[in-house]
């Protein structure tokens, strides 16, 4: 899969307004690794899809997109989350969008500071199925598991979470004595996921990263994923938050797909999902 890039991603990168990159790290994974293999996974699949899209009506062709390829890691997250923190800063201080395709959850925290940077009014918006609100995890401070507490401590306070079904009963009482804005995925079940993007929107009224942690959605959809949870959201529910999002979001990361646990089907729902914001945002500009 050497120099393989996203489909439709060969814009010059001066012109490109979309950049793609991928963080190929799984060293804190807890349960199945394996999603280091996740971008050249979906950068395959992603060749798969027409170049128009009919649900937002536009044609990726036309639109400015470039593979950065694959940034540096180390074995270590302490010296990978440096190590990418320079590229987050660049593509997002050259006016860019950036497109992170990992690799573990824990990898969002530079592209989500970088977007903080430039937009001081960060909203920050993360499907996920579990609350990741630990202060460290087998002694790890910045192991995918506490992604979420470092986004409310040291990011923004304007953070949502949706499509939540797992946590310990400390990160539960951490959610109720703070206020956390947290949907459940029985939140989106029985409300729709119209109202919970109206309930979103009176939290966050402004420029937004979306981060997708692939267990957010339901294993019958996406089985090949680090940490599987059932009774989760469905693929429709996340183009929908994507599609009425879109227009404010500065940021946008997909992880935690481990290929290795099916054969494909995750990895080329996770190549639709990324060609589908790049689309709705695409779109939202004309």
């Amino acid at each position: 899969m050497d120099n393989v890039i996203f489909a439709d991603a060969d814009s010059d990168y001066k012109k490109a307004h979309y950049v793609i990159c991928g963080v190929p790290y799984d060293g804190t994974s807890c349960f199945r690794k394996g999603s280091c293999f996740a971008p050249d996974e979906m950068r395959k699949f992603s060749y798969n899809f027409e170049t128009y899209n009919p649900f937002f009506d536009i044609d990726l062709d036309y639109v400015a997109i470039h593979d950065f390829g694959d940034l540096e890691v180390a074995e270590d997250i302490n010296s990978t989350l440096a190590m990418i923190s320079g590229h987050a800063d660049t593509f997002v201080g050259d006016g860019k969008i950036p497109v992170m395709l990992g690799g573990e959850h824990s990898l969002t925290l530079p592209f989500a500071r970088a977007c903080k940077n430039k937009n001081p009014g960060l909203g920050f918006v993360v499907l996920d199925a579990h609350l990741d609100l630990r202060d460290e995890y087998k002694g790890e401070r910045n192991s995918h598991a506490c992604i979420s507490r470092h986004i409310i401590d040291e990011v923004t306070e304007k953070y949502v979470s949706v499509g939540v079904r797992s946590g310990t009963l400390n990160e539960y009482g951490y959610v109720k004595e703070n206020g956390i804005n947290v949907f459940s995925s029985d939140d989106v079940f029985n409300s729709g996921i119209e109202e919970i993007v109206n309930e979103i929107r009176k939290i966050i009224n402004g420029p937004v990263y979306l981060s997708i942690d692939m267990d957010a959605i339901d294993p019958s959809f996406a089985p090949a994923v680090g940490t599987p949870e059932p009774y989760g959201l469905t693929p429709r529910d996340v183009r929908g938050i994507i599609a009425c999002l879109a227009p404010d979001i500065v940021g946008f990361d997909l992880v935690e797909v481990a290929p290795a646990y099916d054969t494909g089907g995750t990895a080329i729902l996770g190549a639709k999902l990324v060609r589908d914001f790049i689309a709705a945002s695409a779109r939202a500009q004309l």
